[in-house]
């Protein structure tokens, strides 16, 4: 297999068993559901970060991007692998639930803040990954894996109650779409789940830049 396609192949695995494990804590009811979501999300940056450098999150791809260390002509077949995976996870959860999920704002929540929260952990778990994973001060650390996973676990026990807790828009598109094609739900809220998170990686890699890592 072609060195492109190693890439490509792991950023499906791992969005896939990502969304798989959000579909699965959030359809089962899971008590701990943020932090199992953040493990499986530690579980693959340590399985592919060699690879791939372990996204599985189009906003991350877009922070990589602009920080310098993805080629440009990787960003769409990342996304497409990405969204791939999402999708594949989201039909999955289904046929053994039974069920669709989707990510949704609080009704109570304002549009304002949803968008908030969906733009600043994104911004953080991009940032986080930046720097633990591509600057050359942290080259070679065993953590990066670990920090990567709990800043999602953290974003996802602080913001989920408000946003969804998608911070990827992998996450938010994938079962939105299996969710309105089974009749579950419709496609009104997606724009939140598609802007905050590029939103909030774009922010992290001009924070960056900014930071004067190398």
């Amino acid at each position: 297999m072609g060195v492109d396609m190693s890439k490509y192949l792991t950023e499906f695995i791992g969005t896939f068993f990502l969304v798989l494990t959000v579909g699965l804590v959030v359809v089962g009811g899971i008590s701990m559901a943020p932090l199992a979501i953040g493990s499986s999300l530690m579980i693959m940056v340590y399985a592919g970060g060699h690879v791939s450098g372990a996204h599985y999150n189009p906003a991350v791809s877009l922070a990589v991007l602009l920080r310098g260390k993805l080629d440009s002509k990787d960003l769409l077949p990342y996304w497409m692998s990405q969204l791939a995976g999402a999708l594949v996870a989201a039909v999955i959860v289904r046929a053994i639930t039974g069920q669709t999920f989707a990510p949704t704002p609080a009704a109570e929540a304002s549009t304002l803040a949803a968008l908030l929260i969906e733009v600043l952990y994104t911004f953080a778990l991009a940032l986080v990954v930046l720097q633990v994973a591509t600057a050359k001060a942290t080259a070679g650390n065993s953590y990066y894996g670990l920090a990567i996973g709990f800043t999602l676990a953290t974003a996802v026990f602080a913001g989920g109650s408000v946003s969804g807790g998608a911070f990827n828009p992998a996450v938010g598109t994938g079962p939105t779409v299996i969710h309105a094609l089974m009749g579950d739900g419709g496609w009104g809220g997606l724009w939140l789940y598609l802007i905050g998170p590029l939103m909030g990686g774009a922010l992290a890699a001009a924070v960056f830049k900014a930071q004067g890592t190398e």
